[in-house]
């Protein structure tokens, strides 16, 4: 049986450097082997542009997290993107990244942004769902090029 985020009692908040292991832990669950110290080094140097926000179960700790960065570029008005956003395999379906989506989404407004835009990997079709359901938009696909330096 699936408790109702509201019976689980999460809240929202800053991350906090004492996170940091939660975050890279969680990280995985996306592909992603970020280094500890990069998180920590992240979290504490905090910048007006971003913000990094965790969820929070009592008994259970961080849960999920998500990253917000507000963008001014030359072709768009000021935009936020989620730059991140993963929630704790069995606390999926609890709510928690809605709860997270929305206090990105809140940060966004008090920042001024217009858009909260995101990114999800074509092979995500659970999250594609979750966003659309949210009222997120398909604008398009592209390919993502890099080259390391």
């Amino acid at each position: 049986m699936q408790l109702p985020s509201n019976e689980l009692a999460v809240s929202i908040r800053d991350a906090l450097p004492a996170d940091a292991a939660r975050i890279a832990a969680l990280a995985v669950q996306l592909g992603y082997e970020v280094p500890l110290e990069h998180i920590e080094a992240v979290l504490r140097s905090p910048e007006p542009d971003r913000a990094v926000l965790v969820a929070v179960v009592p008994r259970a700790g961080v849960v999920g997290w998500t990253v917000i960065v507000r963008q001014d570029t030359l072709i768009a008005s000021r935009r936020a993107e989620i730059a991140g956003l993963v929630v704790e395999d069995e606390f999926r379906g609890h709510r928690i990244g809605e709860l997270l989506v929305e206090a990105a989404e809140d940060w966004a407004r008090k920042k001024g942004c217009t858009t909260l835009r995101l990114l999800s990997n074509v092979v995500r079709e659970r999250a594609h769902t979750f966003y659309a359901r949210l009222g997120y938009d398909v604008l398009k696909t592209e390919y993502v090029f890099q080259k390391a330096l």
